[in-house]
This record gives C-alpha cells, sequence and structure tokens, in this order.
C-alpha cells in the first residue's frame, strides 16, 4: 500500500475510535448524573431519619439517676 493509503487507513480508524470514545463518555456521564441524583436522594432520606430519631430521643424521658426513686415506688407512711 502507499503511504496516502495507510493514512487514510489509520485516520478512518482514529475517526471511529473517536466516535466510540464519545459515545463511551456519553454514556459515563448519563450514569454519573444518575449515581450523583441517588447519592443526593440518599443523603436527603438519612438527614430526614435523622431528624426523626432525634426528635424521638427528645420525647424520651429523662434518666432515673440512683438517688431518684420512681413516682410509682414511692416509700409508704
Amino acid at each position: 500500500m502507499s503511504r496516502i493509503e495507510d493514512l487514510t487507513e489509520r485516520v478512518e480508524r482514529l475517526l471511529l475510535r473517536h466516535e466510540e470514545l464519545q459515545r463511551t463518555n456519553t454514556l459515563l456521564q448519563q450514569q454519573l448524573h444518575v449515581i450523583t441524583q441517588e447519592r443526593d436522594s440518599l443523603r436527603a432520606r438519612l438527614s430526614a431519619a435523622r431528624s426523626r430519631i432525634d426528635t424521638l430521643i427528645d420525647k424520651l424521658p429523662a434518666p432515673v439517676t440512683s438517688g431518684d426513686a420512681p413516682p410509682d415506688h414511692l416509700p409508704q407512711d
């Protein structure tokens, strides 16, 4: 083959490879977008769950210390 034919063939292969890489890049960008949305959704759900847990913890009665007697176990007179 002549040098021009070799060069033409090589350029055509490079163009095909370039198109393939562009398609791959587009697919990867789409996957990244989906995964980013999923991550953000999971973060929001985690934050909401933490908030609900904090609310439940705040509603718990204060712990009884060893010096305190529970109201139903007060000494009888």
